[in-house]
């Protein structure tokens, strides 16, 4: 890549991996494009964790280790949903690895009793921003296995990565010693009135 303009796409198109050339909100664009703003989440939460180095670690597990590694499995889910081709081959995205970390995290983490918001720590705000994120990405990659080939582990890895990122937002505010931020359903309006 010598440079980051072409113009190629100044009319609305885009090449896929397979060099044929669509419109930019095709599904196909739409999904890896989602996947890429996903990722970005996910760096916005590695920066901010790496800022605090006291909150890397909970229950042995370096969380910003951890979505760095997912930021590199997510580059190679959007390269094989950008080639319909490479999406119609089997492809391996286990989730069985996100299953040992969430069991991990889980074992130290309070049991829930109560829905929770997002929020607490900067970091794990994010991270439920990006855990958001991958709830919309796995809807577009099960919409779009509806009409063209999108490889079935991917949308099981996604599923599990969603659930990853909500345990480790809770890890990061555990760490932080913020605990979760608990969901007060309304029965009366409150001080401010009927909001």
């Amino acid at each position: 890549m010598s440079r980051i303009y072409t113009r190629g796409g100044d009319a609305g198109q885009t090449s896929l991996g397979d060099g044929s050339r669509v419109p930019k909100n095709t599904p196909r664009v739409n999904l890896y494009g989602s996947v890429d703003e996903l990722n970005s989440f996910l760096g916005v939460a590695v920066a901010l964790l790496n800022e605090e180095p006291g909150l890397t670690d909970y229950a042995g597990v370096d969380i910003p280790v951890v979505l760095e590694e997912l930021q590199n499995r997510l580059f190679d889910l959007g390269a094989v949903l950008a080639n319909p081709v490479q999406s119609a081959e089997p492809a391996s995205f286990p989730a069985q690895g996100m299953e040992k970390l969430i069991d991990t995290l889980e074992q130290e983490l309070e049991p829930l009793r109560s829905f929770i918001l997002p929020g607490g720590h900067p970091a794990a705000a994010h991270l439920h921003v990006a855990r958001a994120a991958s709830r919309r990405v796995e809807r577009l990659a099960v919409a779009l296995a509806a009409t063209e080939p999108v490889p079935a582990s991917a949308v099981a890895w996604l599923n599990r990565l969603s659930d990853f990122l909500f345990v480790a937002a809770r890890a990061v505010n555990a760490a932080a010693g913020r605990g979760d931020v608990l969901w007060h359903p309304q029965e009366a309006p409150g001080p401010g009135g009927d909001i």
